[in-house]
């Protein structure tokens, strides 16, 4: 069925349908009875009511406890708008952002594309969102409400992991693009479940360049003691600190990160981010001229993902955590980023393919 309307969905522009589609979504989880239709519908049978605690799918990594390891990537729910429809969805985790110290509009329009044939989307959003103070105030409001918002007689449900994912604004100029992630860190501390860095969009000019190691040593340090002394000033467990690392790195580069991560205990890495790379496509090359610039994700991307995922699990010994990103479709995708070495997944472009079942039919196969 979902077939039918992705048919539908896909004749009109790809960012405006994106919104459309969220808030009808939006629309029928207002009301109590809609939600745990959809609920019912959608998300896995092991997550949908306090008497199923999903142990079969519930994972423990990062001193957190995920109901189920399929999670939503960054870029999706970038404002942190529609957290209540993704819960229903029953997704394990969902990552908000990226998120920037100051809201920003993002890169001209268009800037989203399909390309079918490949399985495929073309972005270069340029980190759009309407800034932390904004997304923190969001976040408190959602936190408040599903604290106190009745699930049914069976009681609440599982509860839905809320990662943030941060970076620079713009303008801001990469010597100083340490400062952005610390103000990013200090005010969604409070209302957020794990951190990731990105560093890694080809969406922002220059951004990629942070990826280097005394770049990224640089800003990882100064975030790991913040993260010491707010959990402290709190008397709470430091935030899980992750970073998000690009497909495109050369092996050394790769090397470098990893080294990097293991010195200054990284809790974890998400591999990957979006490539520029555009081999071995189906759609015509005009169509690519003319969509231009942007990150590339989907299915041509899961071969590569799944190649740095074992790289990376292998050379650490399995000893570090890894969240799995690129090209999962299907619960055969996410077994094989699984069995690459992924502790967690996220699908992204997948759900807009596969459709709002796409985590229980995963989890089926899990």
């Amino acid at each position: 069925m979902y077939k039918f309307f992705r048919n539908l969905l896909f004749l009109f522009p790809t960012e405006d349908i994106h919104y459309f589609s969220m808030n009808v979504l939006k629309g029928l989880c207002g009301w109590g009875l809609t939600r745990k239709l959809v609920t019912w519908a959608c998300a896995p049978e092991e997550t949908r009511g306090q008497e199923q605690s999903g142990r079969g799918l519930a994972r423990e990594l990062f001193g957190l406890s995920f109901r189920n390891p399929v999670g939503l990537g960054a870029g999706f729910d970038k404002n942190a708008l529609y957290l209540r429809e993704l819960d229903a969805l029953g997704f394990g985790f969902v990552e908000i952002g990226t998120v920037t110290p100051l809201p920003q509009d993002g890169n001209e329009k268009p800037r989203l594309f399909r390309l079918p044939q490949d399985q495929a989307l073309i972005n270069r959003m340029g980190f759009n969102n309407d800034g932390v103070q904004v997304i923190a105030g969001r976040l408190k409001q959602w936190r408040q409400a599903s604290q106190t918002r009745p699930e049914g007689s069976s009681g609440q449900r599982p509860r839905l992991i809320v990662g943030g994912n941060i970076g620079k604004n713009k303008v801001t100029p990469n010597e100083e693009a340490w400062k952005d992630y610390v103000i990013c860190f200090k005010e969604l501390f409070g209302h957020v479940d794990y951190f990731v860095v990105n560093v890694s969009s080809p969406n922002t000019p220059g951004l990629r360049a942070l990826q280097e190691k005394e770049a990224l040593r640089n800003i990882l340090t100064r975030l790991q003691a913040l993260n010491t002394e707010l959990a402290a000033a709190a008397d709470i467990r430091p935030r899980p600190l992750l970073l998000k690392i690009a497909p495109d790195l050369t092996v050394q580069q790769i090397d470098d990160v990893v080294d990097l991560a293991m010195e200054i205990r990284l809790d974890g890495l998400v591999a990957t981010n979006t490539t520029i790379a555009r081999e071995n496509l189906i759609t015509p090359s005009h169509r690519l001229e003319a969509i231009g610039a942007g990150g590339l994700s989907g299915a041509p991307l899961r071969e590569r993902s799944s190649e740095v995922i074992r790289y990376i699990y292998e050379k650490t010994g399995h000893t570090l955590p890894l969240i799995a990103s690129g090209g999962i479709f299907t619960g055969e995708d996410g077994q094989e980023k699984m069995a690459a070495g992924g502790s967690l997944i996220q699908v992204w472009t997948g759900f807009i393919y596969e459709g709002p079942f796409i985590v229980g039919r995963i989890c089926r196969k899990l």
